[in-house]
């Protein structure tokens, strides 16, 4: 009958909402990789990451031959040369391979993926707040260093086919380009960094340099300001601080179906005759 009819697809449809509500929707800044020249797809697990990349390995959106690249002095990446001003100290290169490891491997930076105005990219990161002790130690390692641009990211002469210094420039200190830690942080990729006065393990900072025995603390961060970012009035607040549970997407067949089944079952159910439209 068309009661029993009726009374199954309102039954279907009570169910797809039940399931919604204990099956969260896929969060769109969460474990994600950036849409850029080396980056996979989508993060996973790689058997093995070079050496400083490697707390990545469990999951990444780096490849193994990606993680060999950061650590070498003119890689293939981006034909960018650490040693544009002389022989950068490995004290100071290790921070900015494990700058390049974080960039090119971390799935926990999706809240500050940005789009980018490069043709050789379609997204960047930008704000990413760094913890206190990873700016500052970076910053310290590298201050004796010499180097001829604040920011890396653009303006060298490339005529050689690798990045050198541009006509007229001169070679400093960075502590004379840099003067200080967030000098460093915000300025050397375009912002790409924001420098906090957070510290490792608050769960508000991302962290450049963690032990992967104790688990990426990363992933918490990015959980945090994803439900930040969409707790803010320019997005629709799906995610709930306790739960991080995003709103489940119904299909539009379902949406269109529901306020249908809602009017017309209680009216079949009353048995008053009435077929639930008015006058119509």
């Amino acid at each position: 009958t068309g009661l029993a009819v009726g009374m199954g697809v309102g039954q279907a449809l009570l169910l797809l909402l039940a399931a919604c509500a204990v099956t969260p929707a896929k969060d769109p800044l969460l474990n994600i990789c950036m849409d850029a020249k080396h980056h996979k797809t989508k993060p996973g697990p790689e058997g093995m990451l070079h050496d400083q990349c490697a707390p990545w390995k469990d999951n990444a959106c780096c490849t193994a031959n990606t993680s060999s690249e950061a650590h070498k002095d003119q890689s293939n990446l981006y034909n960018f040369n650490w040693n544009h001003c002389g022989l950068m100290p490995p004290k100071c290169k290790r921070h900015f391979i494990q700058d390049t490891c974080l960039y090119e491997c971390s799935p926990n930076l999706g809240p500050w993926i940005d789009q980018a105005d490069s043709s050789w990219r379609r997204e960047r990161i930008l704000h990413v707040p760094l913890c206190k002790e990873d700016c500052e130690e970076w910053w310290e390692d590298c201050k004796d260093y010499v180097t001829c641009k604040e920011n890396w990211h653009k303006g060298w002469n490339w005529a050689t086919g690798t990045n050198r210094c541009p006509w007229g420039s001169m070679c400093r200190p960075f502590s004379h380009v840099f003067p200080r830690p967030k000098d460093l942080c915000e300025k050397i990729w375009s912002n790409s960094y924001k420098y906090t006065t957070e510290h490792r393990g608050s769960g508000r900072c991302i962290q450049m340099w963690f032990d992967p025995a104790q688990g990426n603390p990363n992933v918490i961060v990015a959980k945090y300001y994803a439900w930040k970012k969409r707790s803010s009035p320019t997005w629709m607040e799906n995610v709930t601080p306790k739960t991080n549970k995003a709103v489940c997407v119904l299909p539009w067949p379902v949406l269109v179906l529901l306020p249908l089944v809602l009017v017309v079952l209680p009216e079949r159910a009353g048995g008053c005759g009435s077929h639930g439209w008015g006058s119509l």
